[in-house]
């Protein structure tokens, strides 16, 4: 089923691919998640073939033909990878040259250098948050992890002064900020405007950062206080280098993809004329393949270039760019098909028809969905894209500002309590040194923190705008 099909469908002017009753579908969903929660948790399959084998399942319980349900699937999956998969491989890519050419050091050697005792917790997210911006939230973990270890070591801080703001940075952009795969896909399904999610992403997520970082930083001083083995201290990817893109230069080329979505969506709002030459000079520009493919071609001569990058060394960066993406885009895309089977199944209709007697608001439920299925999979991209494809309908009448909160929602609750079934976890504890307990108390928390703290100006926003 096509885009423009999908959207008929949530315009209750297609049928549902089958006939059951709100108490069989309700059960379908219950049956389709359980299954995803069992493989991905209990049995350690892939996520990818995880949801291939969820969504067989809830449209089987559902009652839809297979043939139907096999179709549903492969086309929620083909158009995802349509919608979001070139933006995904950009961002890679752009991530890629920013590490391996010392740029992400660079930002945070300046950075640093102008820091002191006080501001120092503030440094640490300022950084993660402009780093968090084009990379993935791994990558841009393993990049702030020597950072966090180094600085507490050398400074003499509290691992968790510095730590908790620099993953708070992170994890803010990665849930809330596109073009990070999550917030992508779910803008894709709900087909929110891309500018106008970014920069209501960007609103909330300042004050969000400071919030779950520099000050709940002080709360997790006192509760936890670990110093982690010098084994676990790590080079930095520039070390090799002999020289290295300039501080100005390298914030200009992370920042330029967001600067050109948002002049879109400004102008888009300004000008409110489809046939302005103007508004569609901003709409090409604007467009995020254009906007990251042009970020890519200036960051081969503004990161590659300084560090002494041949063309062969910039084409090799880029190819080894894509490999470790292809794990992270099967699961985009499945999630999808998962995505679309539960809507043209009819669950996407159920809910709309049940909300409408509802007094609970769409970006409560979308928040309270994703939670549900976050705290269940330990998955923030799949609990994103499976909440954006049951919020799919009832996103079929809000404004485009009212979408774009929907999505930001979305992205919130795919943060709640981060536990042992997440890798962010595992990850977490061991860069740390941290027992179970402490990595609750301190990552976990966080992690609930920016979800509900999100969830808060997400609501407060709906109410101005």
């Amino acid at each position: 089923m096509t885009r423009l099909s999908a959207e008929m469908l949530a315009a209750d002017t297609v049928d549902p691919i089958t006939s059951a009753g709100h108490a069989q579908l309700g059960i379908a969903v219950l049956v389709g998640i359980a299954v995803l929660v069992l493989l991905i948790t209990q049995t350690k399959l892939h996520a990818f073939l995880s949801l291939t084998i969820g969504s067989l399942a809830l449209g089987a319980v559902a009652g839809a033909p297979l043939d139907k349900v096999i179709t549903s699937f492969s086309a929620g999956l083909g158009s995802t990878v349509a919608g979001v998969g070139v933006l995904i491989a950009l961002g890679a890519i752009l991530g890629k040259l920013l590490a391996d050419s010392g740029g992400a050091d660079q930002i945070v050697d300046t950075i640093l250098a102008r820091a002191n005792n006080k501001t120092m917790p503030w440094a640490m997210v300022l950084i993660a948050g402009i780093i968090g911006l084009p990379l993935f939230f791994e990558v841009g973990m393993v990049l702030m992890i020597p950072v966090v270890l180094l600085v507490a070591k050398r400074g003499n801080f509290s691992l968790m002064r510095i730590g908790i703001p620099a993953l708070a940075g992170l994890s803010v952009m990665h849930g809330l900020v596109p073009p990070h795969p999550g917030p992508l896909a779910a803008i894709d399904a709900v087909h929110a405007d891309l500018g106008i999610t970014l920069a209501l992403g960007v609103l909330i997520a300042i004050p969000t950062a400071i919030i779950a970082g520099p000050v709940f930083s002080r709360v997790a001083d006192r509760w936890v206080d670990v110093t982690p083995p010098d084994r676990l201290m790590p080079t930095r990817p520039s070390e090799e280098l002999e020289r290295r893109p300039g501080f100005g230069v390298t914030v200009f080329t992370v920042l330029l993809p967001v600067v050109l979505m948002l002049i879109k969506a400004l102008v888009d709002i300004v000008v409110d004329d489809p046939e302005n030459g103007v508004q569609r000079v901003a709409d090409v520009i604007g467009n995020p393949l254009i906007a990251l493919l042009a970020a890519v071609i200036v960051g081969m001569f503004t990161l590659g270039r300084p560090a002494g990058f041949t063309r062969d060394r910039i084409s090799s960066t880029v190819e080894h760019s894509l490999a470790p993406i292809a794990g992270m885009l099967l699961i985009v895309a499945a999630g999808g098909g998962f995505k679309q089977t539960l809507i043209d199944i009819g669950v996407g209709k159920m809910i709309m028809n049940i909300s409408e007697d509802w007094s609970v608001s769409a970006l409560l439920l979308a928040w309270l969905i994703a939670v549900a299925i976050r705290l269940a999979t330990g998955s923030a991209t799949v609990a994103t894209i499976s909440a954006a494809g049951l919020m799919t309908p009832l996103a079929a009448d809000m404004s485009s500002t009212h979408v774009a909160l929907l999505v930001l929602s979305i992205g919130a609750g795919s943060l709640f309590f981060s536990h042992v079934n997440d890798a962010g976890f595992w990850l977490v504890k061991e860069y740390f040194g941290m027992s179970v307990g402490q990595t609750v108390r301190t990552w976990s928390v966080m992690e609930t923190i920016i979800s509900v703290v999100g969830l808060v100006f997400v609501l407060l926003l709906s109410l101005v705008i």
